[in-house]
């Protein structure tokens, strides 16, 4: 049996021989039914399915992208059957099934972690979820997730620069950046060396290199410069600062929930939970389960998915 999350820019995929991250942009057209036809031996005995990536413009409505994410799964693995926010396997397309991956992991860490705080920061949002009772959860769209503050749209890669900070020093000069999609959050990273190179697996805003040159000549370019034209301590000034932003975005939003909810302790998953564990005191997931924290909702939907055969 294996386990699959759905997003718009991710597949991830988890079987018995590890977790797989793979790059998957849905408004780009990218091959979905190819990339999962390469886990079809191993998907035999069954496929169980969250997903995300219902919300990708490259769909009219979250309806028609659980239509065809179901479609085309279903095309690969006839028998997959859909995990939803109402806590049920579905064998057909249903609204429950938008935005079900953060739920799965809630089902799955609440037997572990049963008072705890999920941090799970990926390439494009960190969900923040109370595990003391999943059936509270039950049936919140990302909308009302937004307004509960139980989703942060911020994350290790792929969140454009302008979307956290307005202004930067440069110079010793308070310097508006452009709203224009110039850089990004693994641009950022990468050159503060929180990532590498082979990390940073989304596109670049402009196509080019993802070596740390190329990452610098992009940050400049939120300020409408050339990497000559403030040097490369002014584009590190510019990746410090979407740091020291998005770090406070996310200490604040977690203990915000925190006071709420009285959730702890707080563990730490995804791709961005290296980060998450010194910044929020975290326990890091990986501890205790492996790679399989890097793709949580892939493995946990597995995991309920086997829990719920076995009941």
């Amino acid at each position: 049996m294996i386990g699959i999350d759905v997003g718009g820019a991710n597949v991830k995929v988890a079987t018995d021989s590890g977790v797989h991250t793979l790059y998957c942009p849905l408004w780009k057209g990218v091959p979905l039914r190819d990339i999962l036809s390469r886990y079809r031996d191993e998907g035999k005995e069954g496929a169980a399915v969250v997903m995300s990536g219902e919300l990708a413009d490259c769909f009219s409505s979250k309806d028609e992208g659980i239509a065809w994410i179901v479609r085309t799964v279903r095309d690969v693995f006839p028998g997959a059957l859909f995990y939803g926010t109402d806590g049920r396997f579905h064998d057909s397309p249903a609204p429950a099934l938008a935005a079900a991956n953060w739920f799965a992991a809630a089902v799955y860490l609440h037997s572990l972690y049963p008072g705890g705080l999920l941090v799970d920061m990926g390439s494009t949002t960190t969900d923040i979820v109370p595990l003391s009772s999943p059936g509270s959860l039950r049936g919140l769209t990302d909308l009302a997730r937004l307004q509960k503050g139980y989703l942060l749209y911020t994350g290790l890669l792929r969140t454009p620069v302008p979307a956290v900070i307005r202004n930067v020093p440069i110079h010793g000069i308070q310097t508006p950046v452009s709203s224009e999609y110039f850089a990004t959050s693994a641009d950022a990273h990468l050159v503060l060396g929180h990532i590498c190179a082979e990390e940073y697996t989304c596109d670049t805003p402009d196509g080019q290199g993802k070596d740390r040159d190329s990452c610098l000549r992009r940050l400049a370019r939120v300020v409408c410069a050339d990497l000559s034209e403030i040097g490369e301590q002014g584009a590190i000034a510019i990746a410090a600062a979407f740091w020291e932003t998005q770090r406070e975005m996310v200490r604040a939003a977690v203990l915000k929930v925190q006071q709420v909810s009285g959730a702890d302790p707080v563990i730490a998953a995804g791709t961005g939970s290296r980060l998450l564990v010194p910044l929020l005191g975290a326990r890091d997931l990986a501890c205790d389960i492996g790679d399989a924290a890097s793709a949580l909702p892939a493995h946990a939907v597995r995991e309920v998915m086997r829990r719920d055969l076995t009941w």
